[in-house]
């Protein structure tokens, strides 16, 4: 076993039912569900399971656009610090729920804060 964060997290398997979970939350979160309004969540979500595996250090089969580039459209609808951390804060509520360490959600946390100035074109 690797001690990528992808395996310690349990691998593709967890990965996709944090996703799945992380956007029912995302969803029916107010501060953020409306940057998802007329979105194909099935692409979505599949685009994010290959971005959070490439991030967590999985297998790397991420072929969306750069952080930068695919979130302009929503910094110029408004999207900012606020919902950056909504967002994170949706993750770690759903790693919890899934039993995932505290250790481990804070290297999810870090990993994330790493994309914050790119998604939110600063």
């Amino acid at each position: 076993m690797s001690d990528a964060l992808f395996d310690r997290l349990g691998g593709e398997a967890a990965v996709n039912a944090a996703v799945d979970i992380f956007y029912r939350k995302v969803l029916a979160d107010d501060r953020i569900s409306r940057f998802f309004d007329g979105v194909d969540m099935d692409k979505q979500a599949a685009k994010q399971k290959a971005f959070l595996t490439m991030a967590f250090g999985g297998p790397n089969n991420y072929t969306g656009e750069d952080m930068r580039k695919g979130h302009a459209h929503l910094v110029e609808r408004g999207l900012n610090d606020s919902h950056f951390d909504a967002v994170v804060e949706n993750l770690g509520a759903t790693l919890k729920e899934l039993g995932v360490a505290d250790d481990l959600i804070g290297e999810v946390a870090a990993i994330a804060e790493t994309t914050r100035n790119d998604v939110l074109g600063k």
